[in-house]
């Protein structure tokens, strides 16, 4: 197997969360270092060299985050790190959380720095126990160490799918409902308690700590022409090693799922992945093109927040997109109306695909897609849609089955 550089996750022998002087002896805040010496601006520059895009999904340049908070007016300043990940298949935030919380809290502190910000939240879900307990750890090593620049606080979000939203946590960081407010303005401008806050992705700001350690030169050499570093992608019990895995950009799905995940289990034959539950799906023929958001944008999908589903050849791909179209019914908050008739009616056209009630099923969900498009507070509305419209293009011939020739025509 191809050997690829690990940014993120390192081989560890020592059970549990990774410590303050196991994270040190690794290297671990010497961009903290970097950063008292060298000042904000500096970060802020390395940070732009890199390249780094935010790794919660939407793929938005961090650099352009952190000077529209940097540039904002006001003497108090926030930043969030947010691990509310609750997106089924997904399990990457948790395990960096509970594996290498200082990482996440390196960067966290380094992004606040840079920004200007006098506190910080880690925002996590109410269920995820673990990384809850290993940063309450990490954070008391911290402050046992005489090691934090600005107050941290822990906060955990409700188990929502769309509380993982970077304003709906802000609200729930209020004390308000966790649903998503109208932008503009921007966390950047107008955020926590109408302050300036910069709202960054955990990975993304593990990713942070690297870059302010060995150089954001050295970050945007890994991946590709557009898509730099590494990411984390999540394998679920389709594959023979389910877990969590660190690859480049510019490797392969293939590189992933049989490198990595030892291939399907079972004696499977793979139809299709679906890259995270929010995006198109890649047919198995290919496989071997280059993971990039530059690559697989013409296929009509993205890498997402890299929590892959397996599609093989038992796999109901009616039933599936049932399924999302379901969860995605279930998740949205309520308070924009197209998002509300969105989801429900790629609900209720899906089933009657299932209950065979014939063609024009297509032409109606494309319709329906077009219709409400970007006219909801946060993104769902384009997440909701993008499985669904993918599947009913790339398996034609299923969805035509299910859907049958519908009723006879009066005679």
């Amino acid at each position: 197997m191809t050997a690829h550089p690990t940014l993120l996750l390192p081989p560890r022998t020592a059970p549990g969360p990774e410590s303050l002087a196991e994270y040190r002896a690794r290297g671990g805040h010497r961009g903290l270092e970097a950063v008292k010496q060298n000042g904000a601006a500096w970060l802020r520059a390395e940070v732009a060299t890199s390249r780094l895009r935010g790794r919660g999904g939407a793929a938005f340049p961090t650099s352009r985050k952190w000077e529209l908070a940097a540039a904002a007016a006001g003497p108090e300043k926030f930043v969030v790190a947010n691990g509310g990940e609750h997106e089924p298949g997904s399990r990457k935030d948790r395990v960096l959380v509970e594996r290498h919380p200082h990482a996440v809290l390196e960067g966290l502190l380094l992004a606040g720095l840079a920004t200007g910000a006098t506190r910080g939240w880690l925002y996590l879900i109410e269920d995820m126990e673990g990384p809850r307990k290993a940063a309450e750890t990490a954070l008391a090593e911290l402050r046992a160490a005489d090691d934090l620049p600005f107050p941290i606080d822990i906060h955990l979000g409700p188990t929502t799918y769309v509380a993982g939203e970077e304003t709906a946590a802000l609200n729930a960081i209020e004390g308000k409902p966790a649903k998503p407010r109208k932008k503009p303005p921007f966390p950047g401008e107008v955020g926590l308690f109408g302050k300036p806050t910069t709202v960054n992705n955990t990975e993304t700001l593990a990713h942070v700590a690297w870059i302010a350690r060995e150089g954001g030169a050295a970050f945007a050499a890994i991946g590709t022409a557009e898509s730099k570093g590494t990411l984390l992608f999540t394998l679920g019990d389709g594959v023979q090693r389910p877990g969590v895995y660190e690859l480049p950009f510019g490797a392969t799905y293939r590189d992933l799922v049989e490198g990595m995940g030892g291939g399907l289990r079972d004696g499977r034959t793979l139809r299709a992945i679906l890259p995270a539950m929010s995006c198109g799906f890649l047919l198995a023929q290919h496989l071997d093109v280059p993971i990039a958001y530059e690559t697989l944008q013409p296929l009509g999908t993205s890498p997402g927040c890299g929590g892959v589903r397996i599609v093989d050849d038992r796999t109901d791909v009616v039933a599936l997109a049932v399924g999302i179209a379901e969860f995605f019914m279930k998740e949205q908050c309520g308070q924009c109306p197209p998002c509300r008739m969105e989801t429900n009616q790629f609900v209720h056209i899906l089933k009657a695909v299932q209950a065979g009630k014939g063609p024009g099923y297509d032409d109606k969900l494309a319709k329906l897609a077009e219709f409400s498009r970007r006219k909801g507070f946060c993104s769902l509305i384009e997440m909701a849609a993008a499985p669904v419209l993918s599947a009913v293009k790339l398996f034609a011939d299923d969805f035509a089955a299910a859907a049958g020739p519908g009723a006879p025509p009066a005679s």
